[in-house]
C-alpha cells in the first residue's frame, strides 16, 4: 500500500467511505467502528474492510484474509510516525520500501460524499421545505456518532436548517455513555423532544452513519420495514431515480413484505437475501437491484455499495417536499393503498452462546419436522394454521453462491410470518432475535399498537422456543 485517504480528524462515515473508495477507485478501505454499540475503552470496537466496490467484503474475501492470516510469520510498524489528522493535504513519509514516498492524504470528510448527494437530490426543494414559507421544523439527533459533522455541513449549511435543530453532533469516544442505536429504545431524547409536537420531523444516526431513524409530528414512529416500502413507493420524488429507471428491490428475509407489495404494484423483482449489506452488493453491481433495505434501519440504493443513513433521510425530506403531507399523512395514505404490516422484533440479547446455540438447534428439529407442517395454534380467538416452515436458504442469482442456515421461518396461511435468528454480537456472548409480522389489509383495523396485534404469535414463539424458561429471562433485552 502506498497511498492511504483519511477524513479529517479520522472522521469518516461509513458511507462516505463508500462514496470515496467508489470515486478515487481505490482498491478498498477500512472503517474502525463500534457501530451501533456501546463503544469507549470498555465497549465494543470492530473492524469492517470494503473491497473495491465499495462494499461490505464478501464471505468469499474475508475468508481468503482469514486464511492468510495464518501463515503471516512477521510484520513490520513503524512506531515513530506521525500524522497529523487535522491538516487538510498531502504528507509524505520515507518508510524504506518500495513505495518511495509513502503518502498519506488528509481529506474533507464531507466534501466528497456531499458532491455526490447534490447529484442525487433536488437540494432547492428541500431547501425549501426548510427554509421557504410552510418550512418544517426538523429535529435531527446525530448521537455522539462521527455524523455531527455531516449533519451541520448539510443539513444546516447547505439545505437551510437552524442550528439548534441538530443534536449530539460532537463525535466522542464512548458516544456520551449510551449505545448509539437509532431506535425507540435509546433515542430517547429525540423521542421526547418530538412528543413535544413542536416538530414536524425527526431522524437520529447510528454511530457510522449508515443507519437511520425516522419520527413524525408527537413522536410517530416509522417502523424500518414501512421506511423502505414508502421510499420504494415514493421514488419518482428523487432526480435520481427519475433519470437511472428502477430495476428492482432488495430486503432482507427478516425484513417485513411491506416491500413486496409495492413492488408488486410497481412490477418489479423483489430478491430476498440473508441479513448483511453485502449480500445486496452483487445484485446492484449486475444492474438487477436499485433499492435495498433491513428491518434495523440499513438503507440504500445503487449510488453506493453501503447503507446510506442521511440519504435515507434525504429521501424523507423529498417526499415531504413534494407531497406537501406530514409523515404520519404519508405513512398512513401508504397504508390505506397498500395495507399495514404489523411488525416487531424481540432481542435477547448477551445469552450464554452455547445455550442460544441448542435453543435454535432444537426449534430447527421442531419446525422442519413433517408432523410440525398445517399444525394449528389457538390464541385466544385466533387460530394459526402452519402453511410452511424452513432453515432460509440464499443463492445468489449472479454467481450462484449459496448460503445456508440464515434464520428459521415459520409462514402462516394468513401470511403472518415467526422468523428466529441467531445474530452473535461478539465470541463471548450472543443475541437471539424473534420477528413477528401480521398483514391487515382493511383500513379500520390500522389504529392498533403492534404488540397487541402481534401477541398470539408471540405467544406461539415463546411456547415453541422456550426462550423464558431455558434462558432464565422474563422477556426480550430490547423491543423494536
Amino acid at each position: 500500500i502506498g497511498r492511504l485517504i483519511i477524513g479529517q480528524n479520522g472522521i469518516l462515515s461509513t458511507p462516505a467511505v463508500s462514496c470515496i473508495i467508489r470515486k478515487i477507485k481505490a482498491a478498498g478501505g477500512i472503517i474502525l467502528t463500534a457501530s451501533h454499540s456501546p463503544g469507549g475503552p470498555t465497549g465494543e470496537f470492530g473492524v469492517k474492510f470494503e473491497v473495491a466496490n465499495g462494499g461490505p467484503a464478501p464471505d468469499i474475501v474475508s475468508d481468503k484474509i482469514y486464511q492468510i492470516s495464518k501463515t503471516l510469520e512477521e510484520y513490520a510498524i513503524c512506531p515513530d510516525l506521525r500524522v497529523d489528522l487535522s491538516r487538510l493535504g498531502r504528507q509524505e513519509f520515507d518508510l524504506e520500501n518500495k513505495f518511495k514516498p509513502f503518502r498519506v492524504e488528509i481529506v474533507d470528510s464531507v466534501d466528497i460524499y456531499l458532491n455526490l448527494l447534490r447529484s442525487i437530490f433536488d437540494f432547492s426543494a428541500i431547501r425549501n421545505l426548510l427554509t421557504g414559507p410552510n418550512q418544517i421544523k426538523i429535529r435531527i439527533d446525530a448521537m455522539n456518532g462521527v455524523m455531527g459533522p455531516y449533519v451541520r455541513r448539510i443539513l444546516c449549511d447547505e439545505l437551510g436548517a437552524p442550528a439548534n435543530s441538530a443534536i449530539n453532533c460532537i463525535p466522542l469516544e464512548d458516544f456520551g455513555g449510551q449505545p448509539p442505536d437509532p431506535n425507540l429504545t435509546y433515542a430517547t431524547a429525540l423521542l421526547e423532544a418530538m412528543r413535544g409536537g413542536e416538530y414536524g420531523f425527526g431522524a437520529a444516526f447510528d454511530a457510522d452513519g449508515d443507519r437511520y431513524m425516522i419520527l413524525g409530528q408527537n413522536g410517530f414512529f416509522v417502523n424500518a420495514s414501512d421506511s423502505l416500502a414508502i421510499i420504494a413507493a415514493n421514488l419518482s420524488c428523487i432526480p435520481y431515480f427519475c433519470q437511472m429507471g428502477v430495476r428492482g428491490f432488495g430486503r432482507s428475509m427478516p425484513t417485513s413484505t411491506a416491500l413486496d407489495k409495492v413492488a408488486k404494484v410497481m412490477k418489479v423483482p423483489v430478491y430476498e437475501t440473508p441479513t448483511g449489506w453485502r449480500y445486496f452488493s452483487n445484485l446492484m453491481d449486475s444492474g438487477r437491484c436499485s433499492l435495498c433495505g433491513e428491518e434495523s434501519f440499513g438503507t440504500g440504493s445503487d449510488h453506493l455499495r453501503e447503507k446510506d443513513g442521511l440519504w435515507a433521510v434525504l429521501v424523507w425530506l423529498s417526499i415531504l417536499a413534494a407531497r406537501k403531507q406530514s409523515v404520519e399523512e404519508i405513512v398512513r395514505d401508504h397504508w390505506a393503498k397498500f395495507g399495514r404490516h404489523y411488525y416487531c422484533r424481540f432481542d435477547y440479547e448477551a445469552l450464554e452462546p452455547r445455550t442460544a446455540y441448542f435453543i435454535m438447534r432444537d426449534l430447527e428439529a421442531l419446525i422442519t419436522d413433517k408432523s410440525f407442517s398445517h399444525q394449528q395454534f389457538a390464541v385466544g380467538n385466533s387460530i394459526y394454521s402452519v402453511e410452511r416452515t424452513d432453515s432460509f436458504e440464499y443463492i445468489d442469482p449472479v454467481d450462484g453462491t449459496v448460503t445456508k442456515r440464515q434464520g428459521l421461518r415459520i409462514i402462516f396461511s394468513d401470511a403472518s410470518r415467526l422468523i428466529f435468528r441467531m445474530s452473535a454480537s461478539s465470541h463471548v456472548r450472543a443475541t437471539l432475535r424473534i420477528y413477528a409480522e401480521s398483514y391487515e389489509k382493511d383500513p379500520s383495523q390500522h389504529n392498533k399498537e403492534p404488540q397487541a396485534v402481534l401477541s398470539p404469535l408471540i405467544a406461539i414463539a415463546l411456547k415453541i422456543s422456550q426462550i423464558h424458561e431455558r434462558t432464565g429471562r422474563k422477556g426480550p433485552t430490547v423491543i423494536t
